[in-house]
């Protein structure tokens, strides 16, 4: 396989990027609104390398990521339900007749088929949740009050309630302290052969592609200079032409960004 990749730190900078002979690893650590909630830099640091140390096995990539979850919560003496920082994951694996995917959380795996067809693979547990804060900081931005206190004190409020239903049946499931969550995964099987590329991404580079209208398959063209200028495009459609949310309503004006592009060799 070849790799392309490209990261852009914002504010918090717990995206991470991991790339193995045989895999990609993309997460996004969750950002706190409460300062004095713990940052999930070094739980991403340690989850990626516990990950990347287990792709190598033959285990399932949801046995993958429970080992790896279990062992970072042991090493940063995490508890689950406790005050632990979480994280998004997203896995690309291959080999020569299988390539897998595994999702958890909202960074989605984009999987660009020989027939021409794509298999957006997304995880939308949380957002089915529909908390009212969610849909009220999302009406503020739209009226045009931008990223004041009043937004942020709603954002408190609502990471305040996902907490209370994290890692929950009839909640949402994540990588934390709880390796059972890994079971909650969803997870991808195709045929080599079937597959020309792959996508990963965190959903600040995955937001804001929607109203700049750029497609998946132009993105899948795009070598390690091309990504970086399109995350560099984002950032700059956020800054000048939305600053304040109201054309694409998002927690902060600009979040991390990273996208990774997985291209199959073919053999002949």
């Amino acid at each position: 396989m070849n790799v392309h990749g490209a990261q852009l730190q914002e504010g918090s900078g717990e995206d991470r990027l991991f790339i193995t002979d045989r895999a990609v690893v993309v997460l996004d650590g969750a950002t706190s609104h409460d300062p004095d909630y713990p940052s999930a830099h070094e739980y991403v640091d340690t989850l990626g390398y516990e990950l990347c140390g287990r792709l190598t096995s033959s285990s399932g990539l949801s046995d993958v990521l429970a080992a790896a979850i279990e062992s970072t919560a042991e090493r940063l003496c995490l508890r689950p339900g406790g005050r632990a920082p979480s994280s998004t994951v997203a896995i690309i694996r291959t080999d020569a007749d299988t390539v897998e995917t595994l999702i958890l959380g909202d960074s989605p795996a984009i999987i660009g088929c020989t027939d021409g067809t794509q298999d957006i693979i997304s995880d939308e547990r949380l957002d089915s949740l529909d908390f009212p804060e969610s849909q009220s900081y999302r009406e503020h931005l739209k009226a045009g009050h931008g990223y004041d206190s009043d937004h942020f004190a709603v954002l408190r409020s609502l990471q305040l309630k996902q907490r209370q239903r994290r890692n929950k049946h009839h909640g949402y499931w994540i990588a934390e302290a709880d390796p059972e969550a890994a079971q909650h995964s969803i997870v991808r099987q195709y045929p080599a052969d079937r597959v020309n590329w792959a996508i990963l991404a965190t959903d600040g580079a995955v937001d804001p592609l929607t109203p700049l209208r750029i497609a998946w398959a132009e993105v899948a063209r795009l070598d390690d200079h091309g990504l970086a200028q399109l995350l560099g495009r984002t950032h700059q459609w956020e800054a000048e032409t939305d600053p304040d949310g109201v054309q694409l309503p998002r927690s902060k004006r600009h979040d991390d960004k990273t996208i990774a592009v997985v291209r199959l060799a073919k053999s002949d």
